[in-house]
């Protein structure tokens, strides 16, 4: 196989560019493949990210491929990947139009999957006074009525993180029986939180100004701004097509360098284990984009690239 690119990458999201731009400063011939299904892509405003903070993800985004593009060694494509194949040096990624592509190595940055609640008014709010993430959004929640909506066992720890800012937390549960056991009652009881077993059916208010969450019977739970825990799935149906190994709660297994258990393969992002904070994802693709690059020192230059050095560690023990 005679490869085009070093490094092929999967997603266009904060991990994706990340670890793009750091092979880009080690000279590396790289494709960016994104599908544009980002998880924060109707989120208006991120926080934390020294210098950004406030500012939305598509501005971030923007103005990280802005930065990227001035690498002339690097391309951005829109487009969907459906197929990937091959092995360490000569892989193969198939896009949904037929292209096929060749690359060295290959870094799948393709996110997570949200389930989101089932009720009238969720789009016109979600990103703006609906949220899926405490640590990232909990400070604009800060002296309001919060309600979440789940009914997993977990999500008694979720709605208690909350009481760092919120005047009042209400657990929602669909309609459903609460799965926490007498401990997470307790728990909740004890700080607070009102459980209520019934149907959330619609948010009550415009984007930006949510006022209350409307109960199956009518009733309406006075509401600022309300988060959801229902579960998340890593995107790893291509990874999966590889053998890359997966953690028992289904994200990519990844080593110090970034690469998952298959040679040549490396992931970033939230599709691997740890926090899921915007400023983390663009670290794990930092690592990911410098753990591949070096890795291609092992690998001989394309045409009409620039040299590279050796891998540093076997010329040093060479005798």
């Amino acid at each position: 196989m005679n490869a085009v690119w070093d490094t092929i990458v999967v997603g266009g999201g904060p991990s994706g560019l990340s670890a793009a731009t750091w092979l880009a400063r080690y000279r590396r011939r790289t494709l960016v493949i994104d599908a544009g299904e980002h998880r924060n892509r109707t989120v208006e405003a991120t926080h934390g990210y020294l210098t950004r903070d406030g500012q939305s993800p598509s501005t971030i985004l923007d103005a990280a491929a802005t930065d990227l593009d001035t690498y002339r060694c690097i391309e951005r494509r829109g487009g969907e990947v459906v197929e990937v194949g091959g092995e360490c040096g000569a892989f193969t990624v198939t896009t949904a139009d037929g292209e096929v592509l060749e690359a060295q190595r290959l870094v799948l940055a393709a996110g997570v999957i949200d389930a989101v609640p089932d009720l009238e008014g969720f789009d016109e709010h979600y990103g703006a006074d609906v949220f899926h993430c405490p640590s990232c959004d909990g400070y604009e929640a800060a002296d309001r009525h919060v309600v979440v909506l789940g009914w997993s066992a977990h999500v008694a720890g979720f709605a208690l993180e909350l009481l760092d800012w919120a005047a009042s937390v209400t657990v929602v549960t669909d309609g459903r029986r609460f799965e926490g056991d007498d401990r997470e009652h307790k728990a909740m009881a004890d700080h607070g939180v009102v459980l209520v077993e019934d149907d959330a059916v619609a948010l009550v208010g415009a984007r930006g100004d949510l006022r209350a969450v409307r109960l199956r019977g009518g009733d309406e739970l006075p509401c600022g701004m309300a988060f959801f825990s229902l579960g998340h799935q890593p995107r790893t149906r291509l990874a999966d097509r590889l053998g890359c190994q997966r953690t028992a709660e289904g994200y990519l297994v990844v080593d110090e360098h970034g690469e998952t258990t298959v040679s040549g393969v490396y992931a970033a992002g939230d599709m691997t284990p740890g926090l899921q904070l915007l400023q983390v994802a663009c670290a794990k693709g930092a690592t990911a984009g410098v753990g591949c690059a070096l890795s291609l020192r092992r690998d001989p230059a394309l045409p009409g690239e620039p040299r590279r050095a050796p891998d540093v560690e076997a010329a040093l023990s060479e005798k």
